[in-house]
């Protein structure tokens, strides 16, 4: 049973003002006192890092896609335990899901399922009276999913703020907020989106300190905190790791020694991953320790496995090319057969090069950057067996990149993807698997039990 109280962020379509509005109320919201909960509705990995700073708990996401409708309430009660407020940040428009499937992760089915109140943030700049057609218009069309107030962003003026306000006093739908155009929060982008708060800290905690502060200045945070605790009681129980590993079949391995240390790649170059999957290492057994491809010339000592995932090591493919005893390092865990995950920033660490630069050159690939975005949600089915998966596991994905990998012959491929036009990507050998794809292990706890168990197997 979950009885957080509870506000999902939305708007009519993306750049409207979600992130500036959901992390400022985040920010606003701890700072008063209260314990808050920060979530993202999709795959997004940037947004939660900025919502870590304003809340100091970890940002989790919330994906329908990847981890399933039954997943969804579960892994929020999890992450929202003992909290007095959980904020939950929107993807796109609210009725935008994944592409060709209607509702499927888009944040109205993510709000139904957590039968939690939505705050429409409208972006104003451009109209006065139509915005009580367009609230009117997305308050009536899905009767599963209750607007409880909306937020008007990028008001010029008193004037117009009042002429918007009088606009939706016939709407049922409160104005519970309104952001002046002049005062907007600018934080820096690039080729993938905002850049990364691991990447700028001390500037991305002034940043969310300012929208903290544009939030308490134009918000009836009373107002919004008893919406939150209009949500009742939902039936789900709590996400547990441990639990799901062995729902899943994935009994504790066999006794060891010692725990298997698996060394978790980190620092500015490296900040896509989900809460979830360290959670479940731990629950798995494992002794999980973080290192900074940037910082650190070697692993952490007597590591079992490695796991490395998304980021920009494009735009720090010069350190990243520098540290040689690093590189080294991570070559001969590899040769060595010990198990090794890699996603996306993780594949392109490990190809022969990336953009000229010499990387760990475990894989017989080359990487560059392309002016092309390849982007969306994947069906997935394993074509080599590995550390990670079976042969013929189906898993779901999210691919989200601006580079191409230029294989060598004879490379065993990791998933294929699609129907019946299948493509095939990605890298299996010895311990390794390297894809482009981002998985979330919730899904698929056997992958967690399969990892833990090949350390020690080489």
């Amino acid at each position: 049973m979950t009885a957080v109280p509870r506000l999902v962020i939305a708007a009519p379509a993306s750049g409207s003002g979600k992130t500036t509005v959901a992390t400022g109320l985040m920010a606003a919201f701890a700072e008063s006192g209260l314990a808050v909960s920060p979530h993202k509705v999709g795959p997004d990995y940037i947004d939660p890092g900025y919502h870590a700073l304003a809340t100091g708990r970890p940002g989790r996401n919330l994906d329908a896609f990847l981890c399933g409708t039954e997943l969804v309430a579960p892994l929020f009660a999890h992450g929202a335990a003992g909290c007095d407020l959980a904020v939950v940040e929107g993807v796109m428009g609210l009725f935008d899901g994944a592409s060709g499937r209607g509702e499927l992760a888009s944040t109205a089915q993510v709000a139904a399922l957590l039968e939690a109140p939505v705050v429409l943030v409208v972006d104003a700049s451009a109209q006065s009276r139509s915005v009580a057609a367009l609230v009117h218009g997305f308050a009536s069309w899905d009767p599963g999913v209750r607007i409880g107030g909306v937020i008007l962003n990028k008001v010029g003026s008193d004037r117009h703020e009042a002429l918007l306000r009088e606009a939706l006093d016939a709407s049922g739908v409160p104005v519970l907020g309104a952001l002046r155009r002049a005062e907007q929060v600018r934080t820096p982008s690039r080729h993938l989106g905002l850049v990364p708060a691991a990447e700028r800290r001390a500037e991305a905690l002034e940043a969310v300190r300012a929208m903290a502060g544009q939030v308490r200045a134009g918000c009836d945070l009373p107002a919004l905190l008893a919406l939150a605790r209009s949500a009742g009681d939902t039936a789900a129980d709590a996400w547990d790791p441990g639990a799901a590993l062995a729902a899943a079949g994935a009994a504790p391995g066999a006794r060891r020694t010692r725990r298997p240390r698996i060394a978790v790649a980190g620092g500015p170059a490296f900040t896509f991953s989900y809460a979830e999957h360290v959670e479940m290492l731990t629950a798995a057994g494992a002794e999980v320790v973080f290192f900074d491809p940037l910082r650190d010339e070697q692993l952490p000592d007597d590591a079992d496995g490695l796991v490395i995932g998304g980021g920009f090591p494009e735009v720090y493919a010069p350190e990243l090319s520098a540290n040689e005893p690093l590189r080294k390092a991570v070559g001969a865990l590899a040769l060595s057969g010990a198990p090794v995950a890699a996603e996306c920033a993780g594949l392109l660490y490990l190809a022969r090069s990336l953009d000229g630069a010499p990387m760990c050159g475990v894989l017989d690939a080359d990487a560059r950057m392309t002016p092309r975005l390849t982007l969306g949600y994947r069906e997935a089915v394993a074509v080599s067996a590995s550390t990670l998966v079976a042969a013929g596991t189906r898993m779901r994905g999210h691919e989200f990149h601006r580079t191409v990998l230029e294989p060598g012959a004879g490379q065993r491929p990791a998933w294929g993807l699609g129907g019946g036009e299948r493509r095939v990507e990605g890298f299996v050998q010895q311990g390794v698997h390297a894809s482009y794809l981002h998985t979330h292990w919730a899904a698929r706890p056997e992958v967690v039990r399969r990892l833990v168990d090949s350390c020690g197997r080489s």
